[in-house]
C-alpha cells in the first residue's frame, strides 16, 4: 500500500544507492547500441553545488537517462578540476590557522604533498552533492585533473606544442595579483566599479618653452612608466606635434608623440599617455610604434629601481599621492575630476590587479583558432542557441597569445628544464630533458626545472580525450570520442569551450563535439544575479532538502526557456512538489481501483472512447517530451508532460473513468482498469528524465502490485510514436466533453452559484451528434458539471444563463438558485474596484519621478498587476453582460 505522502528524503537515498550498486549508471553494458557520451564541466575540487550547478547537471541527467532509456551505451564522464588557485589558498588558509605556518617554510614538495592529503580528506564534496541532485554518472570512470594519467597527457601536449613552435616564452603583459604573487586569467578577474578622480597633467613640449601636451590617467603611479604620448590622425589640434616630443615630468624621458587610432578626440583632450609595460591598450600601441617597455612595479606592488631613486619601494597607492603632489608643485597639474570608472580584482585577493609585464609562457592560441573558426563555420559543431556563435566568432577571430604559465605551487608543473646559459630543454621526463642536454652540450650538465605551473585550463582544454584514456588509444576513446553534446555556461564559452575546440582538432583531428548547449543564468525572483554580498543566494541543497530533489530539477528544466535566465523563486519549486504530490495521489488512486499491470498491457485493444482519447492523448505527449529534449528545449518538455499529467491524466481522465470503474459492465471496467495502469506507467518513463526518484519509486510499487517489471524504471525503453493509437474520433467526442463541463463549471463560477446546488441544464438547438453524445456521457457530464438533469428544449425560461458550445446554446436556469439583482449588485462593485486599481497603476506608470527612480523589477511587477487586474475585469464584465440576459 503505498504511503499517504511521499518522503523524498526517505527515497532519494534509498534509490540511488540502488541504482549505483546495480551499475545502472555505469557504459559499455550495450556493446552494439549507439554510443552517447557527455562530458561533465569539472567542478572545482573546493567547490560546492551552487545553483548554476544544479542546472547545469539536471539538463545533463535529463539528456543522459533520456539517451539510456533510448537504448544508447552512455557515458556520462564525471571528474574534477585541480583548481590551482583555489585549492592552494584553501590549504595556505589551513597552515596559517595551524600555527602561522607558510607554504615557503614547508617547501615545494611537503606543501604539494599536504594539499594531496587535504584533497583525499576534504575535496570532492561536490561528487556527493551531485548524487543528491541525482546525477547518474559512471562513477566508477570518475576522473581528476592532476590523476596521473591526466597528468600524462598534459605532458605531451606541452612537449609536442612547444616542439611544434606553438607553445613558446615571451615578455608580455599579464593580469598581475600582487597579493597571491601570479598571474590569473580574464575569469578571475572582476570589474568593480569605483569612485575614483581623473588626473589632467601637463607634459612640456621639448623645445617650446610654454607649450604642453594634456593627458589624463586614473592612475598617475604608472607615468613614470610612460614612453610616448598618442594621437589620433585626423585630430586637427596635434597634427603639428606628431613627430615631436614631450618630455615627461619627474622623470625627464624624451616621449615620442605619434598618430594612432587608439586615441579618442572626443576623449578628454585626445591625447593618452602611453605606458606599454602597464596597460593593454598601450601594449599594442606601443608594439604598433616600437616604443620603449618600461616596467616600474615590482611583483609585489611597489615601484622598482627603474623610477628615479625618491619613490623607489613606494606602495603604488602611496607613490600614487606623493607623485600627484609633486606634479602640482611643479605647477604642471592641470585639474582634478572626480571620476567613475572600472577596475579589475582579483576575484579571490580582492586587491586591484596590475596588468603586469614579465616572462610567461604562450600558445600560439591563433594559430589553433583557425580550425576551430573553421568547424563552427562548417557546421561540424553547432551552438544552441545559435546566437552564441557570434560570441565565440568574436572572441576567437581576435584572439591573443594564451598565457598559460601560474606563479603557484599546485598544479602540473611546467616540463622545462634550464641549462646554466639558459638554454630550455623541454621534455615529458627529467631523464628525457638531461639526455637532450647532453646532447646538446656534449657532457652531463646540471639542470633546474621552470618553477611555474601551468594554468588550470590548460588541462580542462584537454578534458573530452584525457578521460577516455589519451595518449593511450584506448577503447572507450576509439567509441565515445567525440562527444555527443557539451552543457555549461555562456561565461567559459572562450576559457573552456573555444580551448577544448583548439585542443580536440589539433590532436584528435576531430571536434570534441557537435553540440554545446549553453545554458541561462539562474537569478533571483527579481531577476538580480546572486551575490553573497546581496544576500539573495539560494542554496539548491536546502531546496533539496525542504522540498526534494524532483521538484528542484523539474522547476530548473520548467524554466530552461533558450535564451532567457531563470528567474527563481521558492514558491516556484513549492509548485512543483504539489505537482509530484498530484501524481502520487493519482497513485494512489489507481492503486485503489486495482489498476495496476499496465507494462504488459496493448492500448491498441481498447473499446471505450475515453480510454482510445488517453492512448492518442499520451502519444502526442511522447511526441512533445521527446522533440522537446532533442532539440534542447527542455522547459516545452517538461511543459508537456506537466500538462498531460495535471491537466489530462489527473484532472480529466480520472474523473471520466470513475463511472466505468464504479459501474457493472466487467469488461469495460477490465479494459479501463489496465488501460489506467498503462498510462501511469507512460507517465512515469515520460516523467523519468526530469523527476527520478519519485517516478522510479512508482515504478517498483507498482511493480510489486502488479505482474513484477523486467528491469527498475532507469534502465526501461523510452516510448516510440505509434500512429496506431491516434483516433481522431475519440479525440473530437471527449474533447466536447470537456468542454462542456468546463463551460457549465465556468458559467457557475461566473454567476457565483453555490459549489453545492445542483443545477439543470438545457441544450437549445441541438444537433444529432450531439444529442447522441449527451446520452452516451450523460452520467459523467452530470457528475463532473454537478448538474441533476440534462434535456433538450426549444424555449429558454426567464432567469436563464446562456453561452454557447459550438451550434447548440447551454442554457442554465438560475432564477431561484442565486439573487439574480444582488449578484448583479455585486459584480458591478467588483468591476468598480478593479476599474480603480487599473487606475491607480495607471497613474504610476505615468508619473515620470517613479519610472526614473524605480527599480526595473519593481516597474514590471505594476505592468503584471494591470494585466492581472484587466483580466480580471473582461471575466467580471463578461459575466455581468450574460447575467443581464438573464434578467
Amino acid at each position: 500500500m503505498l504511503d499517504k505522502i511521499y518522503a523524498p528524503q526517505e527515497v532519494e537515498r534509498r534509490l540511488y544507492d540502488q541504482w549505483e550498486s546495480a551499475g545502472a549508471f555505469k557504459c559499455g553494458q550495450r556493446p552494439d547500441a549507439e554510443p552517447f557520451c557527455i562530458v561533465i564541466p569539472p567542478p572545482n575540487v573546493t567547490g560546492s553545488l551552487h545553483m548554476g550547478h544544479a542546472l547545469n547537471n539536471t539538463i545533463q541527467d535529463i539528456l543522459t537517462r533520456f539517451e539510456r532509456m533510448r537504448g544508447k551505451d552512455v557515458l556520462w564522464q564525471p571528474g574534477m578540476d585541480h583548481a590551482g588557485i583555489a585549492t592552494q589558498m584553501v590549504v595556505e588558509r589551513q597552515l596559517e590557522s595551524e600555527g602561522d605556518v607558510r607554504r615557503q617554510d614547508l617547501g615545494r614538495e611537503e606543501f604539494v604533498n599536504r594539499v594531496w592529503q587535504w584533497k583525499k580528506k576534504s575535496g570532492g564534496m561536490i561528487t556527493q552533492q551531485l548524487r543528491r541532485l541525482g546525477a547518474s554518472c559512471d562513477w566508477s570512470r570518475e576522473r581528476f585533473t592532476m590523476d596521473d594519467g591526466l597528468s600524462r597527457a598534459v605532458l605531451k601536449v606541452f612537449v609536442q606544442l612547444y616542439k611544434e613552435g606553438l607553445i613558446y616564452k615571451d615578455k608580455r603583459l599579464v593580469n598581475w595579483d600582487p597579493k597571491l604573487l601570479t598571474a590569473i586569467s580574464d575569469l578571475e578577474v572582476e570589474q568593480m566599479e569605483v569612485q575614483g578622480h581623473l588626473w589632467h597633467f601637463k607634459y612640456p613640449i621639448e623645445g617650446e618653452d610654454g607649450s604642453y601636451i594634456i593627458v589624463a590617467t586614473t592612475r598617475p603611479e604608472t607615468m613614470l612608466g610612460d614612453t610616448g604620448v598618442a594621437v589620433h590622425p585626423d585630430d586637427d589640434r596635434y597634427k603639428d606635434l606628431v613627430g615631436k616630443f614631450a618630455v615627461l615630468p619627474l622623470v625627464g624621458r624624451r616621449l615620442p608623440i605619434v598618430a594612432d587610432e587608439y586615441a579618442d578626440p572626443e576623449q578628454g583632450s585626445g591625447a593618452v599617455k602611453i605606458t606599454p609595460a602597464h596597460d593593454f591598450n598601450d601594449f599594442e600601441v606601443g608594439r604598433r610604434h616600437d616604443l620603449k617597455r618600461i616596467n616600474i612595479l615590482d611583483q609585489h606592488g611597489h615601484l622598482n629601481d627603474d623610477v628615479p631613486e625618491s619613490y623607489r619601494g613606494l606602495e603604488r597607492y602611496e607613490a600614487r599621492k606623493r607623485i600627484v603632489e609633486d606634479i602640482e608643485a611643479l605647477g604642471l597639474l592641470h585639474k582634478i575630476e572626480d571620476h567613475t570608472h572600472t577596475v579589475p580584482y582579483g576575484d579571490r585577493s580582492h586587491v586591484a590587479i596590475e596588468p603586469w609585464l614579465t616572462d610567461q609562457w604562450y600558445v600560439d592560441a591563433k594559430t589553433l583558432a583557425g580550425p576551430a573558426i573553421e568547424a563552427v563555420e562548417n557546421g561540424s559543431m553547432t551552438f544552441v542557441p545559435k546566437n552564441w556563435e557570434r560570441t565565440y566568432f568574436e572572441w576567437m577571430r581576435n584572439i591573443r597569445p594564451w598565457c598559460i604559465s601560474r606563479q603557484l605551487w599546485w598544479g602540473h608543473r611546467i616540463p622545462a628544464w634550464y641549462g646554466p646559459d639558459g638554454e630550455i630543454f623541454v621534455e615529458q621526463s627529467e631523464q628525457d630533458a638531461h639526455a637532450a642536454a647532453q646532447k646538446h652540450y656534449g657532457k652531463n650538465i646540471e639542470l633546474t626545472q621552470d618553477e611555474d605551473v601551468l594554468d588550470t585550463w590548460f588541462s580542462s582544454a584537454l578534458w573530452p580525450f584525457s578521460t577516455l584514456g589519451w595518449p593511450d588509444q584506448t577503447a572507450e576513446l576509439k567509441r565515445y570520442y567525440k562527444t555527443d553534446i557539451l552543457v555549461t555556461g555562456f561565461d567559459i564559452i572562450f576559457f573552456w569551450v573555444a580551448r577544448m575546440m583548439m585542443m580536440g582538432l589539433h590532436f584528435m583531428k576531430e571536434v570534441p563535439f557537435h553540440t554545446t548547449y549553453i545554458h541561462a543564468l539562474v537569478r533571483d525572483e527579481k531577476g538580480q544575479k546572486m551575490s553573497k554580498s546581496k544576500g539573495n543566494v539560494i542554496d539548491p541543497l536546502d531546496l533539496i532538502d525542504k522540498y526534494g530533489a524532483d521538484a528542484l530539477r523539474f522547476t530548473l528544466a520548467a524554466m530552461a526557456t533558450q535564451g532567457r535566465d531563470i528567474k527563481l523563486s521558492e514558491s516556484r519549486i513549492e509548485g512543483y512538489r504539489n505537482f509530484g504530490t498530484k501524481l502520487w495521489n493519482a497513485a494512489r488512486f489507481c492503486e485503489l481501483n486495482e489498476c495496476t499491470g499496465g507494462e504488459k498491457f496493448d492500448p491498441k485493444s481498447v473499446n471505450q472512447t475515453v480510454n482510445r482519447w488517453i492512448a492518442d492523448e499520451i502519444n502526442k505527449t511522447v511526441t512533445a517530451v521527446t522533440d522537446g529534449i532533442t532539440s534542447h528545449k527542455y522547459n516545452e518538455a517538461a511543459g508537456a508532460i506537466y500538462h498531460f499529467i495535471w491537466h489530462v491524466f489527473c484532472d480529466w481522465y480520472l474523473e471520466l473513468i470513475k463511472p466505468l470503474l464504479n459501474g457493472t459492465d466487467e469488461d469495460a471496467k477490465r479494459e479501463t482498469r489496465a488501460m489506467c495502469a498503462w498510462a501511469l506507467d507512460r507517465s512515469l518513463i515520460l516523467l523519468h528524465p526530469f523527476m527520478p526518484f519519485m517516478t522510479e519509486e512508482l515504478w517498483q510499487l507498482f511493480g510489486e502490485l502488479g505482474v513484477g517489471r523486467d528491469t527498475m524504471l532507469i534502465l526501461a525503453s523510452w516510448p516510440d510514436d505509434d500512429p496506431r493509437l491516434e483516433d481522431a474520433g475519440a479525440c473530437a467526442e471527449m474533447d466536447w466533453v470537456i468542454r462542456l463541463v468546463s463551460e457549465v463549471r465556468s458559467v457557475r463560477a461566473e454567476m457565483n452559484v453555490p459549489a453545492g446546488a445542483k443545477i439543470p441544464l438545457l441544450i437549445r438547438d441541438p444537433s444529432e451528434q450531439t444529442l447522441e453524445r449527451l446520452e452516451r456521457h450523460k452520467v459523467v457530464i452530470e457528475r463532473l458539471a454537478r448538474l441533476d438533469s440534462v434535456r433538450s428544449i426549444t424555449d429558454i425560461p426567464s432567469g436563464s444563463v446562456q453561452t454557447l458550445l459550438d451550434e447548440a446554446t447551454l442554457v442554465l436556469p438560475l432564477a431561484g438558485v442565486i439573487d439574480l439583482h444582488k449578484e448583479k449588485a455585486r459584480l458591478e462593485k467588483a468591476i468598480a474596484k478593479m476599474t480603480g486599481e487599473i487606475g491607480k497603476i495607471d497613474a504610476k506608470l505615468s508619473n515620470h519621478k517613479f519610472m526614473a527612480k524605480a527599480p526595473e523589477n519593481v516597474i514590471q511587477e505594476q505592468h503584471a498587476r494591470k494585466t492581472d487586474a484587466q483580466a480580471a475585469r473582461s471575466k467580471l464584465t463578461n459575466a455581468l453582460e450574460r447575467l443581464k440576459g438573464a434578467a
